[in-house]
């Protein structure tokens, strides 16, 4: 099990465009069109998959919020912002 980060730690490892919601990690990715943002889904879904890491996602018009945590650890770990950091290069 991943090993919980303190409040320095999350601090200096959130990637750009990420926020702390207490035992979260919170970005909102937002877009052109609906579709854009389903495909983003969808490609950040895979990453999800191939990191066996499942963020919640939200999809709504233009804009898919995305939220992780690492639930057996009780809070946020490297993985959360690892994958954060992958989500942010999707749009690259």
């Amino acid at each position: 099990m991943s090993e919980l980060l303190d409040d320095a730690e999350i601090d200096a490892r959130l990637p750009d465009g990420w926020t702390r919601e207490g035992e979260e990690i919170v970005r909102t990715f937002e877009f052109d069109s609906y579709l854009e943002g389903v495909g983003f889904a969808a490609a950040a879904g895979g990453v999800a998959q191939d990191a066996f890491h499942h963020p919640e996602m939200t999809i709504g018009w233009r804009e898919v919020e995305v939220r992780l945590t690492t639930h057996d650890a009780g809070g946020i770990t490297d993985n959360d912002t690892d994958l954060a950091a992958r989500f942010n290069g999707l749009l690259d």
